[in-house]
C-alpha cells in the first residue's frame, strides 16, 4: 500500500472489512433468491434433467387452485390472530412482572422463566406435548372440560376449529419472547418521566401508561411487531407435527405447502412460486408496518 493516498488506503481498508460479509450475503442470500425466482417460472422437478419455462402458470395455479388459496387464507388468518393477541398478552405480562414489589423478586424470576420456557424448548417437543393435552379422549383439556360439565372438542381434527387451536398454540409460543423484549423496554424508561407525569396530574396507573409507558415503548413495540409478524408467517413446526395441514387442508399454511410441494411431491418450480409469494407477503407487511408506525414511534 506504499504510494497510495490516504483516501485510497481507507477505501481498501473498508473493502477488506465489509468484503467477506458482503460476499457471504451475496452467495447465501441474493444468489439463492434469484435462483428461486427463476425456478418459479418453470415446471422444474427435482431430479429432472430438463425443464420448460411456463411463465406465470405456477402463480396462477397457486391463486386459483382451492388448496393454494386455502394455504394463503389460512396463513393470513393465523397471522391476524397471533400478532395482536401475543403482543397484548406479552405486554400485560411484562407490565405485571415489571411492577412486582421487591419482596416478590423470587416469584418474578420463576414466572419469567416459566413464560420463556416455550421459547427455549424445542418446538417439536412442545407440539407433541400439546398433542397429548388436546387428545379428544384422554387429553387433559377435554378431561377438564368434562369435569366442569362442558363437552370436549376435537381440537386438532375439527375443520372449523383446528386453525384457531394452532393459533392459540402460536400465541403461547410467542408470549415469552415478546415479554422479554417489553421488559427490556420498560426497564429503559427513566423514572423521572413518571414523576413529571404525576406532577401534571397523571397519577393513576392507566393515565401513567398512556402518557409515559406506551409512547416510550414505541421502538420496542415496532420491533416486536416486525419479529412477531415474521415468525407468524413462517409457522411450520406445529403444523407439521400436529396436523400435517389437515384435516382436508383446513390447517394448511404457505410454509407447509412449500415443504409439501417441494420435498414430498418434488415440484421445485411450484414450490419456488410459493416461496416468492411468501417473501412478497412478508416484505409488504414489514414495509407497511414501518411506513405506518415509524412516524409515530418516539425514539429516546
Amino acid at each position: 500500500m506504499i504510494g497510495l493516498s490516504r483516501r485510497a488506503r481507507d477505501g481498501l481498508t473498508d473493502l477488506w472489512l465489509v468484503g467477506p460479509a458482503s460476499l457471504a450475503l451475496l452467495v447465501l442470500i441474493f444468489v439463492p433468491v434469484v435462483a428461486v425466482a427463476i425456478l418459479s417460472f418453470t415446471d422444474y422437478q427435482f431430479g429432472a434433467r430438463t425443464f420448460n419455462f411456463i411463465g406465470l402458470e405456477n402463480y396462477k395455479t397457486l391463486l386459483t387452485d382451492p388448496i393454494g388459496r386455502r394455504a394463503i387464507t389460512n396463513t393470513l388468518l393465523y397471522v391476524a390472530i397471533v400478532i395482536p393477541f401475543s403482543m397484548i398478552f406479552a405486554l400485560l405480562v411484562a407490565i405485571g412482572l415489571h411492577g412486582m414489589a421487591s419482596w416478590a423478586a423470587p416469584l418474578s424470576r420463576i414466572l419469567r422463566a416459566a413464560y420463556f420456557l416455550p421459547v427455549a424448548a424445542t418446538l417439536v417437543a412442545m407440539a407433541i406435548a400439546w398433542q397429548m393435552l388436546l387428545h379428544p379422549s384422554i387429553g387433559l383439556v377435554n378431561t377438564f372440560l368434562n369435569a366442569i360439565g362442558l363437552p370436549g372438542q376435537a381440537w386438532l381434527s375439527d375443520r372449523g376449529l383446528v386453525l384457531y387451536t394452532l393459533a392459540a398454540i402460536g400465541i403461547w409460543q410467542t408470549i415469552g419472547y415478546n415479554m422479554v423484549l417489553f421488559l427490556a423496554g420498560l426497564a429503559a424508561i427513566p423514572g423521572h418521566l413518571y414523576e413529571a407525569a404525576a406532577c401534571d396530574g397523571a397519577d393513576r396507573q392507566w393515565e401513567r401508561f398512556w402518557t409515559v409507558t406506551w409512547p416510550m415503548l414505541g421502538p420496542t413495540t415496532l420491533f416486536v411487531l416486525v419479529v412477531t409478524a415474521t415468525n407468524s408467517f413462517r409457522v411450520f413446526e406445529t403444523v407439521a407435527t400436529l396436523t400435517k395441514g389437515g384435516p382436508a387442508f383446513a390447517s394448511d399454511t404457505l410454509v407447509y405447502a412449500l415443504y409439501r410441494e417441494g420435498f414430498v411431491y418434488f415440484k421445485a418450480g411450484y414450490a419456488s412460486a410459493i416461496t416468492i409469494v411468501f417473501f412478497v407477503f412478508v416484505l409488504v407487511l414489514t414495509l407497511t408496518q414501518f411506513g405506518l408506525l415509524e412516524r409515530r414511534v418516539h425514539y429516546r
